[in-house]
């Protein structure tokens, strides 16, 4: 096979999601506070609720924070964060709109694990294929008056996508979520279920034959007679209530669904159950106004107080941050102004440096002038102050009346001096390397290492003083041998 080219190392497929899935409402499930008390499995359940659009294999620490979803929530298109805590007074559900809020806290009373739920039903349905499609929300007695009835329908509703009902495929709502609130006792009953269309007005046996299955014949003489047996179905088996039944106007995947035909809806209980009670509404996230709350109520000159001194805090805080702000500006443009004033104390020395080379360049040029210059003339009065053989020959033969010698007046130097001689120290003769022809198996005539096996002698007496070494030389060599 042959090497890929370079644009399609470099130029790889960037995988883009569907707007549907980007738009999706995803959320992150976790757990904090004390350990135990089932916070953990609790928290598995509630993402095998929320799937596909969680982070269902989440990997959180002791070290994560808050923060730290919130800082990847971004990234991630999460838009809610559900908290699963557990403090010395009980269990806590917090589910916050990411990333401002707003926050409402419940108060978990009792919950039931999944696996305690699908181990109690005689006949499980849990098929792996409905969790690839978000559940159906179905809320009750949530229309009542008061802002925290608003918020908590509002708050469950967004947490799935929503479904529009001209074009919603029916074969991809296999769950569904149902919320019960009771004004009463003010609980909220949480509960999970899988969703079946069956065939309706056909029997047992023919269900079974449609839907692909192997009936048992055994009981049996004929094929007839397990289309005609009425016994065989029990009472568990019979007909539902005729208001689940329902007229399917798409066509289903399942068998014996037929368009236009009707079809009785079957639940099954998939788990965990929850009983829930609002207990606090936070305007940010995890924190700010409280907006309402079950326990704690307030005059309206205490809400004012909490507002101003809420506001005061926000002002101070607005205004440190300001002046740090201003600070860093200022220590910034500082830093800048003694980087200029370094810049230009730097320019200036390499200035004067420059301007020192060309001085010292035109003083030698000017040293060099005048040393020619002060030849030329010493040259100059050489010349004019010399006086040549012939003048004083014919001076000598004026005043004396006769010629002088031939060596009298001549310009060559005479005698027959000896030239000097300089005197200086030789250098000493290099100091060879003695060991560098040296035979190794030759021994050096002076041995440091003679004497060291050969005993001491006992000094303690004065008598054996000039004695030779304890035992002798034979006893050495005996022991030696």
């Amino acid at each position: 096979m042959g090497r890929k080219g370079r644009s399609v190392r470099n130029n790889k497929n960037v995988y883009t999601e569907p707007d549907e899935v980007v738009n999706a409402p995803h959320s992150f499930v976790i757990h904090k506070g004390l350990p135990g008390g089932s916070t953990l499995e609790l928290t598995k359940d509630f993402r095998k609720v929320m799937e596909p659009f969680t982070a269902s294999s989440l990997k959180e620490r002791k070290k994560n924070t808050i923060k730290d979803f919130v800082a990847v929530a971004g990234v991630l298109h999460v838009s809610h964060l559900s908290i699963f805590s557990r403090t010395e007074l009980g269990m806590y559900l917090k589910i916050t709109r990411l990333p401002r809020g707003p926050t409402l806290t419940f108060k978990i009373h009792n919950f039931t694990l999944a696996r305690d739920v699908v181990s109690s039903l005689r006949k499980q349905m849990v098929v792996e294929e409905a969790f690839k499609h978000s559940p159906l929300v179905i809320l009750n007695s949530f229309s009542g008056e008061g802002l925290q009835m608003k918020m908590m329908a509002s708050m469950f509703q967004n947490m799935f996508p929503t479904i529009n009902l001209t074009n919603v495929d029916l074969n991809s709502i296999r769950r569904c979520v149902m919320l019960n609130y009771n004004p009463a006792t003010k609980l909220i009953d949480f509960r999970h279920y899988n969703v079946k269309v069956a065939p309706v007005g056909i029997s047992k046996g023919v269900k079974k034959v449609v839907q692909g299955k192997v009936p048992n014949l055994a009981k049996c003489d004929d094929i007839a007679d397990y289309f005609s047996k009425t016994a065989v179905m029990s009472e568990s088996e019979a007909e539902d209530d005729p208001t689940n039944h329902v007229t399917i106007s798409q066509k289903m995947i399942s068998r014996g669904n037929i368009e236009s035909g009707n079809s009785a809806i079957r639940l099954s209980e998939l788990g965990p159950r929850l009983t829930l009670q609002l207990m606090k509404i936070e305007d940010g996230l995890l924190d700010g106004e409280v907006l309402y709350h079950d326990l704690i109520h307030k005059s309206e000159v205490e809400i004012l107080e909490i507002q101003k001194k809420r506001e005061m805090k926000r002002y101070l805080l607005t205004r440190a941050v300001a002046g740090f702000i201003i600070e860093f500006i200022g220590f910034r443009k500082l830093k800048e102004r003694l980087k200029k004033t370094q810049l230009d104390n730097m320019k200036a020395k390499e200035e004067r440096k420059k301007e020192h080379k060309e001085k010292s360049l035109k003083g030698m040029k000017k040293e060099t002038e005048n040393e020619v210059q002060m030849k030329k003339h010493s040259k100059e009065s050489n010349e004019e102050t010399k006086i040549p053989d012939d003048d004083d020959r014919q001076y000598y033969k004026a005043e004396v009346g006769e010629d002088p010698d031939a060596g009298l007046f001549s310009s060559r130097p005479s005698g027959s001096k000896r030239p000097a001689t300089s005197y200086h120290v030789k250098s000493k003769k290099p100091r060879l390397d003695r060991n560098q022809n040296k035979d190794p198996r030759r021994r050096d005539f002076k041995d440091k290492s003679r004497g060291k096996g050969r005993k001491g002698v006992d000094k303690t007496n004065s008598v054996n003083k000039d004695k030779r070494p304890i035992g002798g030389k034979m006893a050495n060599r005996k022991k030696s041998r």
